[in-house]
């Protein structure tokens, strides 16, 4: 989840919020302004699945925290999930209530961020990232046996899990991967030796080095542990060299999600401080992914954070903006379609 930013960053962020706002109130030549999907409360990150036949999103809840705002996110001071549901895309959002509470998970500190789910075993999987107890982020995992929960959450975090945004994906073949991290207030930096060092306080720095890599693991049979030591997911041009960390426009941020496509594996991402949506491609879930583009602009607001899901013969992308609140940690929930191209490309989307 996009929650920590730096503050060079924040006069463009809200010049970009001004003009954003003007702009989202016109209709496009070839699709309406999306709605937001839930309107009583705020929400964001939406990572969305199709279990028995519906849509079912868990996103983050985003609260008026009053916590000051800071480079690493600390007004984003989530407390629980809720689970929601679509029978279909045009249809009612149904609010299924809290499906897991910061006080219910026993090694929690602060901040449940950007959660995903996933189904296995005859269970369902709740996986979130939330600080424990030293303020270092970890991954979580909790289980029901309905896809809106409750879910019940074990009582230690996942063995050598750390940062932020963990998307889940199963493979046709049945295998099961995270995917996971993201700089800045996620603390990816701070793994940059092997180690946790609290004093890499933000990105490196180091522009013509390659950029920090998101993480992957495969996950154990029974979803709870990672089944081999985390791997870099390298990301890299068409030239085969890895992006670069001043490669903003381009470079992995936080904000991963996977989808399959005619045998291709699809990584996408947030470019976090430009705010772009960017996707990479690769023969293998484990990459090398070769950047491919973008395929959203900016959204009103500082963060971008999506899942991609097909349904009844449709892709979507689930993303969120500010249209409610205006505020840049009041975040509401959307879905639009997303179109390939004849050649598999996604399509660019202005919203």
């Amino acid at each position: 989840m996009s929650t920590s930013h730096n503050s060079m960053f924040v006069g463009l962020a809200i010049v970009a919020l001004g003009l954003g706002s003007g702009a989202c109130q016109t209709k496009t030549t070839t699709t309406t302004k999306p709605e937001p999907l839930v309107t009583d409360l705020y929400t964001a990150d939406p990572s969305a699945h199709v279990f028995n036949g519906k849509i079912y999103i868990y996103p983050s809840h985003d609260i008026e925290a009053n916590v000051p705002e800071d480079d690493e996110g600390g007004h984003f001071n989530m407390k629980d999930y809720h689970v929601y549901s679509m029978d279909k895309i045009d249809g009612k959002v149904t609010d299924h209530g809290v499906a897991l509470d910061i006080k219910d998970v026993p090694w929690a500190g602060r901040q449940m961020w950007a959660p995903d789910a996933a189904y296995k075993n005859d269970t369902y999987y709740l996986y979130f990232p939330v600080k424990d107890k030293q303020d270092v982020f970890r991954m979580g995992v909790a289980t029901s046996q309905s896809p809106t929960g409750p879910f019940k959450a074990e009582p230690a975090p996942i063995p050598g899990s750390f940062s932020i945004d963990p998307a889940v994906f199963t493979d046709t073949d049945g295998t099961t991967y995270m995917y996971f991290g993201g700089i800045w207030g996620g603390q990816l930096q701070r793994w940059y030796t092997g180690q946790y060092d609290a004093t890499l306080k933000t990105d490196l720095g180091k522009d013509n080095e390659p950029a920090l890599s998101p993480k992957v693991a495969r996950m154990s049979n029974d979803m709870l542990t990672f089944a081999e030591p985390v791997k870099d997911v390298q990301i890299i041009d068409k030239q085969g060299k890895p992006l670069l960390a001043g490669d903003h426009d381009r470079r992995f941020f936080e904000g991963a999600w996977m989808h399959k496509y005619n045998g291709k594996y699809y990584f996408s991402y947030s470019t976090g401080d430009t705010h772009f949506l960017a996707y990479a491609t690769s023969d293998s879930p484990y990459g090398p992914f070769t950047y491919q583009g973008t395929f959203m602009e900016p959204v009103t607001g500082w963060t971008t954070h999506h899942s991609i899901v097909e349904f009844e013969g449709k892709w979507y992308l689930f993303y969120h903006d500010v249209e409610l609140s205006g505020k840049t940690h009041l975040r509401n929930i959307k879905v639009r379609e997303l179109l390939r191209k004849p050649d598999g490309s996604l399509e660019l989307i202005k919203p």
